[in-house]
């Protein structure tokens, strides 16, 4: 990912958390908030709700990849945290990135065709 660093600490899903918004669809949740930085900060998080580690593995892999394809298109200076739910566990990998570009577009932070 070349403009983007993964947020990993639990004090830095903790900010986001409280200071973000929140949005939400079928297969995930999503929390942004401004950085004041160039870059966007992105982390992943998937409960053992879900299911086991081959499972939650599998879903931060097609987050990452379907965040990874469409990262030019991200505005920048965001701090993004998106939630996988329960059914995201049987998503395919077109689901999976179409719920993300959904959450994206919903949060405003995909960039228009003029900029």
């Amino acid at each position: 990912m070349k403009f983007t660093q993964s947020l990993k600490k639990n004090h830095q899903f903790r900010f986001v958390y409280s200071r973000g918004r929140s949005i939400a669809n079928r297969l995930l949740v999503m929390y942004s908030v401004r950085n004041n930085t160039q870059i966007n900060r992105f982390g992943i998080s998937v409960s053992k709700k879900v299911g086991n580690s081959v499972v939650r593995s599998r879903i931060t892999r097609l987050l990452r990849e379907s965040y990874r394809l469409n990262e030019a298109e991200i505005r920048s200076g965001y701090d993004i945290v998106v939630i996988a739910r329960v059914s995201a566990k049987g998503a395919s990998y077109t689901e999976m990135e179409s719920a993300l570009l959904h959450l994206l577009r919903k949060q405003k932070l995909l960039r228009s065709k003029e900029e």
